[in-house]
């Protein structure tokens, strides 16, 4: 399904940042959170969304076992690493970071691509926020880009990872910060996955991500038309190729959305 008209350029970014500022409240409310009073975005300290961890040219550690581990990082939310089965040693490998919605935590994320990255192959890095949601969403950046940009730097050491085939995918509040952390640091993400997102976390842009967008049309926790029918437009008219699916539902991901998503990375 296509999207309304395009909103006018000038007031885009102001836009991506803000797009879930009324709805917001109730996303947070609908996980059983409170939000801090402040908007989507609000520092502008686009710097701090910036990720220096790429992957590694040469030899790696080689492939981990496959099954779900946690990194040793000295935080008390560790984030943790989905290894799937049947994965070629000395081959590249993709890669999805996956981000939880408000309230959630790194088991919760790893449930954001609906079970299957074993099913694809795929390599996946759940996070956990810092606080109840994720800090550029509140406002607050710095420290829970820092510690993903710590996590990747572990596993791009000791995993031979594609760098052509790096995601970032996210629900809710993870959906606005994948955004936010995808547009920051196009040069590592290459495709951005959002599930319902409320905004676009920020305002730092770095290369030309593709993104793909879904919401339900009666979602009632980050209504479609506060949120997605406005951010779509937004990011096409930043350039960016987008693909919206939108459909018959509220605040989820169905299976087959998820489906539609992972297909959408033709990895």
């Amino acid at each position: 399904m296509d999207v309304p008209d395009r909103v006018p350029v000038v007031t885009r970014r102001r836009l991506l940042a803000a797009a879930g500022a009324l709805a917001g409240a109730g996303a947070l409310a609908g996980c059983g959170v409170q939000r801090p009073d402040v908007a989507p975005g609000g520092s502008g300290d686009g710097d701090a969304a910036g990720l220096t961890a790429r992957p590694q040219p040469g030899p790696t550690a080689g492939l981990p076992a496959p099954g779900t581990q946690p990194l040793d990082l000295g935080v008390e939310r560790p984030p943790l690493l989905h290894v799937p089965p049947g994965l070629t040693p000395g081959s590249a490998v993709p890669l999805v970071v996956a981000l939880h919605g408000a309230g959630g935590d790194a088991r919760a994320g790893l449930g954001v691509l609906g079970g299957l990255a074993d099913e694809r192959g795929l390599l996946v890095l759940a996070p956990a926020s810092r606080g109840s949601t994720w800090d550029a969403v509140t406002g607050r950046h710095g420290e829970d880009a820092a510690l993903l940009d710590e996590a990747l730097t572990r596993v791009f050491a000791t995993v031979p990872v594609d760098p052509g085939r790096v995601a970032v995918a996210g629900f809710s509040d993870g959906a606005s910060y994948a955004l936010g952390l995808g547009l920051a640091n196009g040069d590592l993400f290459g495709r951005v996955v959002a599930f319902s997102p409320g905004s676009v976390a920020g305002e730092s842009r770095v290369g030309q991500p593709a993104v793909w967008v879904s919401h339900g049309d009666a979602d009632e926790v980050l209504p479609v038309e506060r949120t997605s029918r406005r951010i779509v437009p937004a990011l096409r008219d930043d350039g960016h190729h987008v693909t919206y699916r939108e459909f018959a539902g509220g605040h989820a991901v169905p299976p087959e959305v998820a489906r539609e998503a992972v297909d959408w990375l033709e990895w």
